[in-house]
């Protein structure tokens, strides 16, 4: 079993604070790829909306999170032993899961997957995004 990324926050306040502090990251990033597609002060002031920044801040919070990755039997082996309420997705009957839990919030999120490990971090990510932290931050 490995783990991806770094942050697992310990309450929401913690996520809150993230998510709060990634706020004007958001901003430069947004405002540096408006310059490299070239975009001029008046199409970026009518196209660069703050719902724009915001999916900015939700993609650098979600991609941050730390993730688990193992089998399907080290997966089972920590649902055995976890209290949070768990949404699977994806089939059942594939070798490799990936997931995240909040056990503040009693909950976690995993994805299945083949071989797709990539794409299954990146999915699981934004599922827990939406499913644990939206509703936080």
């Amino acid at each position: 079993m490995e783990t991806e990324g770094q942050f697992s926050p310990a309450s929401a306040e913690e996520a809150r604070e993230r998510y709060e502090a990634l706020g004007s990251t958001a901003q430069v990033v947004v405002k540096e790829v408006a310059k490299a597609m070239g975009l001029d002060a008046e199409t970026y002031e009518a196209q660069v909306t703050s719902d724009v920044v915001e999916t900015a801040r939700d993609v650098l919070f979600a991609e941050s999170l730390a993730v688990r990755v193992g089998t399907m039997d080290e997966f089972e082996f920590w649902r055995a032993d976890t209290a949070c309420e768990i949404t699977l997705v994806g089939a059942e009957n594939v070798d490799n899961v990936v997931w995240h839990a909040a056990p503040f919030a009693e909950r976690a999120v995993a994805a299945t997957f083949q071989s797709e490990r990539r794409a299954a971090v990146g999915t699981l990510r934004r599922q827990a995004f939406g499913r644990i932290y939206r509703e936080v931050v």
